[in-house]
């Protein structure tokens, strides 16, 4: 079993759930946005969809790996 400190200390990978830790306005994105990472484009650029409630994308940006916070939707024992 991972612990939580090793997951913390992981980078963001494909497929994790991210939340964007500055603006990108040339994107329309804010600090705070939702998003799923796509694809790793190179080792400090992710490629991120950001969808709606209903699941519909509404933007996919190059992200900075730097600015992304990865979430965990799977409570960890403390």
């Amino acid at each position: 079993m991972t612990s939580a400190a090793s997951k913390e200390s992981r980078p963001p990978a494909t497929q994790d759930v991210v939340a964007l830790l500055a603006n990108l306005p040339e994107h329309r994105l804010a600090r705070g946005n939702v998003g799923t990472i796509v694809e790793e484009l190179d080792d400090g650029t992710m490629l991120v969809e950001f969808s709606d409630d209903d699941g519909r994308p509404y933007a996919v940006a190059p992200c900075p790996r730097s600015e992304l916070l990865t979430l965990h939707y799977v409570p960890e024992a403390a």
